[in-house]
């Protein structure tokens, strides 16, 4: 069922000025919908800013010491603390700290449970939304409450890199245990993309990995304990349960946030004389360089978010729009990577740039795993009958190295937790 347009634009910065913009159309019953242009909009263009009904960061990124804000997931470490943990040095000292956007000042606790917020509207957002239902108080360490056992049984299922988190449907149930008009959430959240029984069950196959059954039933088990609530007894039930999952799987939206990049960023923009700027450049060149050999890809306080109209988009091997965001925080830029012309289908991709650039097999390979579905954007048409430079043998043999590196990570990872 197509959401009413008041609840698919309500959560932009600027709902009226977007729905001038961009329209929501149903396509067929194996795309759904889509989300198409209503008038010309140039490359480089902003094509709307939205805020995710409800976002966590993920368990793992959290334990490694990545800081960020409970609520909007704002990077809390400073752009200097967050480059000397990442390089691996102590001592390391940034240039123009001033140009630093974090505000220690205004972090502020949970007086509960001492989880930290960038602020005082955060904190009160978070408490006036879902963080009641959620708060542990004194019990935040205890391995023994439930939530913490949860979370402890999802770390134990799901390694990194993270793709999802239980605690994003625990925010959901939460929302609504705590919401005065709950059916206004339920219908909110029923408008995401809805899948078959069996494909929600692959769906969460998924997110949990090889062996998955006995640890989707005591996922199931573990959530109920922690949170049931009789007006979601729905999601409670095994088939609800998966329904859920798949809800988070398809429609999850990772967010990455960063004070180093945000400083980076305002690095880069400053007029220098050359030689000021040479160095510069150079010592953030040579920063990066020791981030990746202390750190490797795992740069980001990261999370994942539902974001009610960026939800709508569909993928394409060749975008016309991405997803940033660059307010160190879960707001969403959506922004057009060319020109789109009125009647135009916006697309982004769920594939990073290296992904799109291996061959189609490998591209599809990818997108079926984690997606469960085949492209059929203009790329991939064009691409069906030649013959794709990698072949399945390559692909497997690749997929085992990429496993491995990932395994030697995270065991590199979990030396520092």
């Amino acid at each position: 069922m197509a959401a009413p347009m008041d609840d698919m634009f309500s959560f932009c910065v600027d709902p009226g000025k977007v729905a001038g913009s961009v329209e929501v159309r149903f396509i067929d019953n194996i795309k759904g919908k889509g989300l198409f242009a209503k008038k010309s909009i140039k490359k480089g263009d902003s094509i709307f800013i939205e805020r995710p009904l409800v976002a966590a960061q993920f368990l793992w990124n959290a334990l490694y010491k990545y800081k960020a804000c409970e609520f909007c997931l704002r990077a809390l470490e400073t752009a200097e603390e967050n480059a000397r943990r990442l390089s691996g040095n102590p001592g390391l000292s940034l240039p123009h700290p001033e140009l630093c956007c974090v505000r220690p000042e205004l972090h502020q606790a949970c007086p509960q449970c001492q989880v930290m917020y960038c602020s005082s509207e955060c904190r009160q957002a978070a408490a006036d939304q879902y963080h009641r239902a959620l708060c542990l108080g004194p019990s935040q360490e205890d391995p023994e409450h439930p939530i913490n056992k949860l979370k402890d049984a999802w770390r134990s299922m799901h390694y990194p890199p993270e793709t999802s988190s239980i605690m994003l449907m625990a925010r959901m149930v939460a929302l609504v245990k705590q919401a005065k008009d709950k059916a206004h959430w339920q219908k909110l959240f029923s408008h995401f993309c809805s899948r078959a029984a069996n494909e929600e069950e692959e769906i969460a196959h998924k997110l949990l990995g090889e062996q998955f059954r006995g640890q989707l039933a005591l996922l199931h088990s573990l959530f109920r304990a922690a949170l049931y609530d009789e007006h979601l007894s729905r999601w409670f039930v095994p088939e609800g349960f998966r329904s859920l999952f798949a809800l988070v799987g398809t429609n999850g939206q990772g967010i990455g946030t960063s004070s180093l990049s945000q400083w980076v960023h305002a690095c880069d923009a400053l007029e220098l004389p050359a030689q000021q700027r040479e160095h510069l450049d150079s010592f953030i060149d040579q920063l990066y360089k020791d981030i990746e050999k202390e750190t490797g890809d795992f740069l980001n306080c990261e999370g994942s978010g539902l974001f009610m109209l960026q939800s709508s988009c569909n993928h394409s091997c060749i975008p016309n729009a991405e997803a940033s965001f660059p307010d160190n925080n879960f707001l969403l830029h959506l922004s057009a990577l060319n020109d789109i012309n009125p009647g135009e289908e916006i697309c982004i991709s769920y594939l990073d740039c290296c992904q799109r650039d291996r061959s189609r097999h490998s591209r599809h390979k990818i997108l079926r795993e984690n997606y469960l579905f085949v492209c059929s954007c203009p790329k991939c048409v064009s691409q069906m009958d030649e013959l794709d430079v990698t072949s399945e043998e390559e692909e497997e043999e690749e997929g085992e190295a990429e496993g491995e590196t990932e395994g030697d990570e995270m065991e590199d990872e979990m030396t520092d937790v």
